[in-house]
């Protein structure tokens, strides 16, 4: 079973959270997390939050992508693993429901899950997993280094840790944030643990 350190995980909500959108442009207002977790409307158009950019990755079936191939469409990605064996699937799992109950609407966003555990998660083993949650979601890898980048552009937290119940001895530490970015690649707002999906769906529908 994966485990997770809670105080590392509380300090890295605090850190993508709080240092990704309230403190990138002083005096401005910030910010402010609802009680299900996810962000409101005011970054949008502001300049606060300084979350998402460029990045250069492998999808489920082995070919390049950048942040360009999603231009124009609307994006819900979040940073997990495939080995996670609660977290990941219950966000996972919201977010591609969140999608479905938008109807036609839900065409223009896509899914994506980001693995934070290259050693594992090749294009061959995130085939099959995004697979069971939506034939909409994407799946992408790349190397440690370009990993790193990317979690650096979304202030993400994700660390190796030994896990001796694992037949790897290892699993992912991580912080669990679902973003939405907009077609044009700019953050727009986050959902945090637990959001359900109606809730996640209601928000996103406000802002597209």
């Amino acid at each position: 079973m994966t485990r997770y350190n809670p105080l590392i995980l509380a300090a890295a909500l605090v850190i993508a959270l709080i240092a990704g959108v309230l403190l990138w442009r002083a005096g401005s207002e910030p910010v402010t997390a609802g009680s299900s977790g996810e962000a409101s409307s005011s970054a949008q158009g502001t300049g606060i939050a300084t979350i998402g950019g460029p990045f250069t990755l492998t999808d489920e079936t082995g070919h390049e992508v950048t942040d360009a191939d999603f231009t124009g469409k609307y994006m819900l990605i979040y940073f997990g693993f495939t080995s996670c064996p609660d977290v990941c699937p219950t966000e996972l799992q919201a977010m591609t429901t969140a999608i479905d109950a938008l109807g036609a609407a839900g065409d223009n966003i896509q899914p994506v899950l980001v693995s934070v555990d290259p050693e594992r998660d090749t294009p061959e083993v995130l085939a099959p997993y995004v697979k069971q949650f939506s034939p909409r979601l994407k799946g992408l890898t790349g190397t440690p280094d370009q990993l790193a980048a990317v979690a650096k552009e979304y202030k993400v937290f994700y660390e190796k840790v030994k896990d001796e119940t694992s037949s790897d001895d290892y699993t992912m530490d991580h912080s669990s944030v679902v973003y939405l970015m907009g077609p044009d690649g700019k953050f727009l707002t986050f959902f945090g643990p637990g959001t359900t999906p109606d809730k996640m769906a209601e928000k996103i529908k406000s802002l597209m």
